[in-house]
């Protein structure tokens, strides 16, 4: 087989799909002899089954907790159980004082304690702030060429990056007695707590080593360093100032102007009691006019900074606004958090019990059967339709089935994702989106051989038209999910995710192994020669060959067949006489300008 540019093309897209495939598998081996991965996907609570946390609210003055309230409390809770790496809970209300919290598999001790800890929402001045991402990560990644390869400065640099982190997360985790002055300042927001230890820590720090660093709770009366809810921006915070219970009310609406306009952007403004606003005053006193970041006040919540806005006046009557880059959306959503996070509220467990799981290994089997039948019909009608061409289609379909089963497993394991059942609906109905990209594909590449191309030149043609397709389709496909993922809960994200990581995988593959199969299985005699079973059969297209992978009109076989020809026969003289028509009327033209 001639090495053309587009076989050697072909070549380097299998080697690289054989790279992916192999690197994938690599991590989740590494990932099983070194870690917890294991070697098929985790699976959710409806087909594994887990552990049922019964959970009573309070808040911590003994009252009984609203219908709100209680609504908050499922949402602090969920943001918990998504932040220890938990996939597909279900946290609903049970009644008006409980809270049902569903894990898949057993609930492992710091998960416990993250859904059992107060909500409290706390007030710091801010000390410092940074950046919070890691750029040693960053060095690292950028310390690899195209192709995989590196060289012996980018391994210098990667090695040294590694380095660097692990320095500063021997600095971060470390408790020198000298981290906080003595004594101890008076004020929280007082710049004496900023020892060199404490500086040199928080400039080590970044926003991935936080659930290391601070439990949903840190203590009170010590600085705080910890990140906001996006983890691109660290602070470091003094000790609480002020606690959130003093907030009665808080609302999102457009701001205004002293004169009463409406400014056009949206604010939260927060209520606080008498006590509240008296301390807020002489808070806001102190911060107003201070330079940057010490006029900055944080209103954490389980140790994440919900909001730190600059102190742009004195605020005496107790009811502070927050303006900033926001929508209506985000607006309501802090108000919500500090309305309802502000009211402290206790979590004791009821009752913690191993549950079934709720659909068993038997609808799983009905599910994964159905899928089988789906497979097959696919098959069945790719072999009918393609003759030998489906071969491709359906060792397209498995090498799509194990990049999906391998990102899954990773996933499983990087990012605590489970697999369930509406997760394999998912996948059955990427079957049928998979297998129509192959069909458009092999459609393009007849409509070309039709057009006259030769068969190498059609399947290059062909191609170039069916990705266009391609794309298109997986595109809309991919939207779908992405919106689905981020609107829907529970299993329906489920379904969201794997719908658009075989959309992804269908894009890689066809690209990547259905293309350059079909560039290599033009160059062999057997496809080129237009063989019955090549799924390129000149009596099925509608023409014979007419030399090396050449084309002409076929052969007539039938009265109908006969008259279909004489039909083209006369339509190529008519478009003949017309050419010679106007090229005579052409040459007479220049005859007359010549004269």
């Amino acid at each position: 087989m001639a090495s053309t540019p587009a076989v050697r093309r072909a070549r380097r897209s299998l080697v690289f799909l054989l790279v992916i495939i192999v690197g994938l598998a690599g991590l989740i081996t590494y990932g099983v002899l070194r870690s917890d991965a294991t070697w098929t996907p985790k699976l959710a609570l409806d087909l594994q089954g887990g552990t049922q946390i019964l959970l009573a609210a309070e808040q911590t003055d003994g009252q009984a907790v609203g219908g709100e309230q209680l609504q908050q409390a499922v949402s602090i809770i969920r943001q918990r159980v998504d932040a220890a790496g938990v996939s597909e809970a279900e946290i609903t209300t049970q009644g008006s004082q409980h809270i049902s919290v569903s894990i898949p598999g057993k609930a492992d001790e710091a998960t416990l304690q993250r859904i059992e800890a107060s909500a409290k929402l706390d007030f710091r001045p801010v000390l410092a702030t940074g950046i919070g991402i890691d750029m040693t990560q960053s060095a690292i990644a950028g310390a690899t060429g195209e192709d995989g390869e590196q060289t012996d400065e980018q391994k210098a640099t990667v090695e040294q990056a590694k380095q660097d982190r692990a320095a500063a997360e021997k600095i971060v985790m470390a408790e020198p007695d000298d981290l906080y002055p003595s004594p101890l300042p008076e004020e929280a927001g007082d710049t004496a707590w900023l020892t060199p230890a404490l500086q040199a820590q928080f400039d080590a720090f970044t926003c991935d080593m936080e659930a290391d660093l601070n439990g949903t709770n840190p203590a009170a009366d010590k600085p705080l360093i910890t990140c906001d809810d996006t983890g691109t921006a660290k602070y470091l915070l003094g000790p609480v100032e002020l606690n959130g219970d003093v907030i009665t009310d808080a609302t999102a609406g457009m701001g205004t102007t002293q004169t009463g306009a409406t400014t056009g952007s949206w604010n939260v403004q927060i209520t606080m009691n008498k006590e509240g606003a008296e301390t807020f005053g002489k808070i806001s006193t102190r911060l107003f006019g201070a330079t940057s970041p010490q006029n900055q006040f944080a209103f954490v919540l389980d140790g994440k900074v919900l909001s730190a806005p600059e102190m742009q006046g004195q605020i005496l009557d107790g009811r502070p606004s927050i303006s900033g880059d926001f929508t209506q959306e985000t607006a309501q959503a802090l108000a919500d958090q500090l309305k309802f996070g502000a009211l402290p509220i206790d979590f004791t467990v009821q009752s913690q019990e191993d549950i079934s799981a709720t659909l068993g290994t038997s609808q799983l089997g009905a599910g994964l059967l159905a899928g089988l039948i789906g497979l097959l019909l696919v098959v069945v009608y790719s072999l009918f339709q393609y003759r030998a061409l489906g071969s491709l289609t359906i060792t397209s379909l498995a090498i799509a089935g194990i990049l999906t089963y391998l990102l899954l497993t990773y996933f499983s394991w990087r990012q605590g994702y489970r697999l369930s059942l509406a997760g394999v609906a998912g996948i059955i109905v990427a079957v049928g989106f998979t297998a129509d990209s192959f069909i458009v594909y092999f459609e393009r590449i007849r409509d070309a051989l039709r057009d006259g191309f030769s068969i190498e030149s059609a399947v290059e043609h062909g191609w170039k038209r069916a990705f266009r397709t391609v794309l298109a389709s997986d595109g809309v496909n991919f939207l779908a999910a992405v919106i689905l993922f981020i609107l829907a809960v529970g299993n329906v994200k489920g379904f969201a995710f794997t719908l658009g990581l075989t959309t992804l995988v269908d894009v890689l593959v066809v690209a990547l192994f259905t293309h350059p199969m079909m560039t290599l299985f033009a160059r062999t005699r057997f496809y080129q020669s237009g063989h019955p079973f090549s799924g390129l059969d000149p009596k099925r297209l509608g023409a014979v060959y007419r030399g090396r992978a050449q084309f002409r009109e076929p052969v007539v076989a039938s009265k109908g067949a006969g008259k279909k020809v004489a039909r083209s026969q006369k339509e190529a003289e008519r478009r003949q006489t017309i050419a010679e028509r106007k090229a005579a009327e052409a040459a007479g033209t220049a005859t007359g300008k010549e004269s």
